[in-house]
């Protein structure tokens, strides 16, 4: 009977402990840029925007570095993505954005339920989904595309953990829906990312991050997505530069299509910038 008792009673402690982590009582000291961007590199890190700012994220990919001289080492060809991303709360975000990539638009949501903390959850983790529309091919061309069958969703759980000033790491289990794939690839894909910061100066850190895709299609054409670079702090931007195979700047492509092989010498470099502006008004100072 006692062991009844106990195995009713795990269930509501494991649950209390879950409440205690989201309720996030006062006094808490929270941490703080466990990233310095919304991004890794390719995909979102756990910052989120504060309330009633705007950023404006320009995201960009050249060509293969080893197409040759005549294509200046891949910086005759660029995909860019231009994306706005605001805060509605300090903790719920939305952001959409359009990819010449496919002539994509996508919008996503990102929540922030858990904040990492000295003397509370030790890790933060964001919620975060996305919907892509690809405008290609065109809907005269053959075969034919309904709106429905341009459409792809994904959903991650952001879990990061800043383990020191000089050393965050982040992991993102992620599902990928694609409404209509071609005969080689699946609708349901599963990944998980890696990521991480090494800070090395006081404006300069080492960022790294890959996706592992767990159920790639048989004879699947894709690679797994890796990429490589710094962020440069200047002000009030960040800058980063980096390498990676994937040529795409949105979830739903660069985690399931990324045709490339980084160790084939099929590099592609690019570059994030973004600017954020505050909208909320200031309060004016009262006596």
């Amino acid at each position: 009977m006692a062991a009844f008792a106990m195995i009713i009673h795990l269930p509501v402690m494991a649950q209390d402990d879950l409440m205690d982590l989201v309720d996030e009582p006062e006094g808490k000291q929270y941490t703080s840029a466990t990233f310095k961007g919304s991004r890794v590199i390719l995909g979102h890190s756990v910052e989120t925007k504060h309330k009633q700012a705007l950023e404006f994220l320009i995201s960009h990919r050249f060509g293969r570095v080893n197409s040759g001289a005549h294509n200046l080492f891949g910086l005759d060809n660029a995909n860019i993505r231009l994306g706005l991303e605001y805060g509605i709360t300090d903790n719920i975000n939305l952001g959409v954005g359009r990819s010449s990539y496919d002539k994509s638009f996508d919008a996503f949501l990102k929540y922030k339920f858990i904040r990492q903390a000295s003397n509370g959850a030790p890790v933060s983790m964001v919620l975060f989904n996305s919907l892509a529309l690809k405008t290609t091919p065109k809907e005269e061309d053959d075969p034919t595309y309904s709106f429905n069958d341009r459409l792809a969703t994904v959903s991650q759980l952001l879990i990061a953990r800043k383990f020191s000033s000089n050393l965050s790491l982040q992991v993102m289990p992620t599902f990928v829906h694609k409404n209509r794939v071609e005969i080689f690839d699946d609708n349901d894909q599963i990944a998980i990312g890696m990521g991480g910061r090494v800070k090395l100066t006081r404006r300069l850190a080492f960022n790294a991050e890959y996706y592992y895709r767990i159920n790639p299609p048989e004879n699947s054409i894709y690679k797994n997505s890796i990429a490589v670079g710094f962020d440069i702090e200047t002000g009030g931007h960040v800058f980063q530069l980096h390498f990676t195979n994937s040529v795409t700047a949105i979830e739903r492509s660069f985690i399931t299509e990324t045709n490339d092989d980084f160790f084939d010498g099929d590099i592609h470099f690019g570059f994030n910038i973004s600017r954020t502006f505050q909208l909320e008004k200031k309060k004016e100072a009262g006596w």
